[in-house]
């Protein structure tokens, strides 16, 4: 794995875990805020990639 990969993958899991604990905190469900933070950090990976080079 080079530190590129490594890189996009933790800014994207840090970006996934804020969008799924403020969609906890505003919906008060564990469902949605699992989907909403997978969607968040899945969706993020190629923008990320792109952006950071």
């Amino acid at each position: 794995m080079t530190v590129h990969t490594a890189i996009v993958l933790l800014i994207a899991v840090v970006l996934g875990l804020i969008v799924g604990g403020l969609t906890f905190l505003s919906a008060h469900g564990i469902a949605p805020a699992v989907l909403a933070g997978l969607t968040a950090a899945g969706t993020s990976v190629p923008v990320l990639r792109s952006l950071i080079q």
